[in-house]
């Protein structure tokens, strides 16, 4: 599913116009980065948990040459997933 059609789900589910519908989903993936920037957290209860995770500085390998590199430290964003989105996803038919 891409965002366009993810918008046309939110427009079959709620009364909201296809525009509507798209600037509610626009504003939601906004706050969250944002937010996620700030290295504070959002939690969708059930859905799960947006964080940035900070990544140590390593040692990286070229894979053409096998030359021997350094990586920097950054920060990086993770997701995990609650434990109602996770049932619904492992659920057996």
């Amino acid at each position: 599913m891409n965002k366009s059609e993810l918008i046309e789900a939110l427009v079959a589910k709620t009364d909201m116009s296809k525009a509507a519908a798209g600037r509610a989903l626009d504003a939601l993936l906004e706050t969250i980065t944002t937010t996620v920037a700030k290295k504070q957290d959002v939690t969708l209860v059930g859905f799960g948990t947006f964080k940035a995770l900070k990544r140590a500085a390593r040692k990286g390998k070229n894979p053409r040459t096998g030359e021997a590199l350094k990586i920097a430290a950054t920060t990086v964003p993770k997701f995990t997933p609650g434990a109602t989105f996770k049932a619904a996803v492992g659920k057996k038919k």
